[in-house]
């Protein structure tokens, strides 16, 4: 290889940027940068260009689905790796209908980190179909979230009288009967002066 291939890791985990730097020596034709979190990854994105992004999943602030996102809106051209420990089907719809070009396994070994980085730089990343630009996991996750907060509301609404009603006939009857332990304690008090 003629010119270095440019390589970022996204992760937390410094361990998995020291591994990815380690397999993917200039010796092999790459350089890597680290980056602890995506908005460290989207400022040096926005400096430089980079050949592939490997990105972990489950991350403080941002998680990698997001990253991945946000790369392939301003780069559609680069490939995003997904590393994960964490796969759940939710998360590969969304990482999928974003362009997502592989998903990772932790633990990682030497050769899946090699091999991986070779399939990412060969193959072009998927292209956004139209009907994919949003994905379908957040417009179902929003419907759900829209019906949950009507049905609570709801439940609420009718509720409220009930609730309403417990207290209005409790609170006297919780009066009575601190006023009933106080008298009792009082009068206990009382007999053992006399």
């Amino acid at each position: 290889m003629s010119a270095l291939r440019k390589v970022l890791v996204v992760d937390d985990d410094a361990v998995v940027g020291i591994s990815f730097n380690r397999v993917l020596s200039e010796k092999k034709g790459y350089v890597v940068t680290t980056a602890q979190n995506a908005h460290e990854a989207l400022k040096k994105i926005r400096e430089e260009s980079f050949d592939v992004v490997f990105t972990d999943i489950k991350m403080p602030g941002m998680d990698g689905v997001e990253l991945a996102e946000r790369v392939k809106a301003s780069q559609p051209w680069t490939p995003v790796v997904i590393i994960t420990g964490y796969g759940t089907t939710e998360n590969e719809v969304r990482a999928k209908a974003a362009g997502v070009s592989d998903f990772v396994r932790k633990p990682l070994s030497p050769e899946m980190i090699e091999s991986s980085a070779a399939q990412a730089l060969r193959e072009p990343a998927p292209e956004l179909s139209p009907e994919l630009a949003t994905p379908p996991v957040e417009q179902v996750l929003a419907e759900v979230a829209v019906k949950e907060s009507r049905i609570k509301n709801i439940a609420l609404f009718v509720a409220a009288p009930f609730i309403g009603l417990a207290y209005a006939v409790l609170l006297p009857v919780v009066g009575m009967v601190m006023l009933a332990k106080i008298g009792a304690q009082a009068w206990k008090a009382r007999g053992q002066k006399a």
